[in-house]
């Protein structure tokens, strides 16, 4: 396990990007229904969030109709060394 706190949740993969692409909808039109910005979203979807509240995650899942898991993924660490 790295000390490094820099690459800390760096193996969290975020797959907005395929979700939105499947349910045939913007990051804007995500953003308007689950009230956060778009600035913010954009920050999760690009994989650059350090955290994501689980009242979000909620939401999001409720506006994409889908689990947890579809959303976020982990990638084995050893493959990015």
């Amino acid at each position: 396990m790295p000390d490094n706190p820099e690459t800390e949740g760096g193996n969290i993969v975020v797959k907005l990007d395929d979700l939105l692409h499947a349910r045939r909808m913007t990051l804007t039109e995500l953003a308007e229904r689950v009230d956060i910005t778009l600035a913010n979203l954009s920050i999760l979807k690009t994989g650059k969030a350090k955290a994501i509240r689980f009242s979000t995650l909620e939401a999001i899942c409720r506006e994409l109709d889908c689990q947890p898991g579809d959303l976020l993924g982990y990638q084995n660490g050893e493959t990015a060394q």
